[in-house]
């Protein structure tokens, strides 16, 4: 299960590490490109794995982070009656820009840019035990709801 890491998984185990976390980035053979392949490469069920996406302000061009439970859909006008302010899904240019990572791989955090609007679904806190992507199309992590909220200092919000 576990091979060499990518330079982009080793900079979220060092983000891991330095949050004092003792999550471990793990490789898998099989793609996590989208949550349910991350549940079905990893076992385990599709709201248990950590989508994070990429929106953007937009008059202010803010990023805007949202961790979702895999099997989740965001409401834009949900989000947008948290920050006042209207939101549109981000490009790959802007999302590599704000995070360093490629989207299909984005991790909740270890960012290139600090992202000061963080939501968390509050679906994910139902479960002891969450994956979230690491930094590449086919490295995850696994952590627990409470690491989630301590990592991002992120708000928890119904995204539905």
């Amino acid at each position: 299960m576990n091979k060499l890491l990518a330079k982009s998984a080793e900079s979220v185990q060092a983000a891991l590490r330095q949050k004092g976390l003792a999550c471990k980035v793990v490789v898998l053979s099989d793609s996590t490109r989208t949550a349910q392949d991350a549940a079905s490469a990893i076992g385990c069920d599709v709201m248990q794995i950590v989508k994070s996406l990429v929106f953007k302000t937009k008059e202010t061009h803010k990023p805007v982070l949202i961790l979702a439970s895999g099997s989740n859909r965001v409401s834009e006008q949900v989000i947008e009656s948290y920050i006042d302010e209207k939101i549109t899904k981000a490009d790959a240019s802007f999302v590599r820009d704000i995070t360093g990572f490629a989207i299909g791989g984005i991790p909740p955090i270890g960012h290139k840019q600090k992202i000061d609007l963080i939501f968390i679904d509050e679906d994910l806190l139902q479960f002891d035990s969450l994956w979230a992507a690491a930094g590449t199309p086919n490295t995850v992590f696994n952590l627990q709801g409470k690491d989630l909220l301590e990592m991002t200092n992120g708000k928890v919000v119904s995204i539905k």
